[in-house]
């Protein structure tokens, strides 16, 4: 068992929202759900918690009521290995959520992901600081982030 899981707040979604995140990465399992019993306070039988994993990294995700959502100082940072990868990631977890700037979005639950291709790191690590600034320029200009476009700022 990992010594620490992030643990997420829904308000009656979170076996759905466990369900879509781990159709969209290889590696991912509900684990278990657990439901509230008599003793409450939740409705009896109604989902409650949902243990679950990302591409082997373990989740929590609670129906805890509408008292608290998510805001942006905490996201998911997927360090994607291509562009096909950043577009199909981006193209399902902003469907009926929104983009926002430099690979961040919310998904349809208001959960921050930050999908970023390790090309992006490698480029910002360029030896040459005029080249690592132009792929921040270009990089800020971005809502999906794309490849190409910091290679050539790049100049490669």
């Amino acid at each position: 068992m990992q010594k620490i899981t992030t643990y997420l707040w829904f308000d009656h979604q979170a076996e759905e929202a466990a369900t879509f995140y781990t159709s969209l990465f290889p590696g991912s399992r509900i684990v278990s759900v657990q439901r509230y019993g008599e003793a409450g306070p939740g409705e009896a039988q109604k989902v409650m918690m949902v243990e679950f994993e990302l591409a082997g990294q373990r989740f929590l995700a609670l129906n805890g009521g509408p008292q608290f959502t998510f805001t942006e100082a905490i996201s998911l940072y997927v360090n994607c290995e291509s562009q096909e990868e950043v577009d199909e990631l981006w193209a399902k977890l902003t469907e009926g959520g929104e983009e926002s700037q430099c690979g961040w979005l919310k998904d349809r639950w208001g959960l921050s992901w930050q999908i970023i291709p390790r090309q992006l790191e490698e480029l910002l690590r360029h030896p040459d600081p005029g080249v690592a600034q132009q792929v921040m320029k270009a990089m800020l200009g971005m809502q999906k982030i794309d490849v190409n476009a910091l290679r050539a700022a790049a100049g490669e």
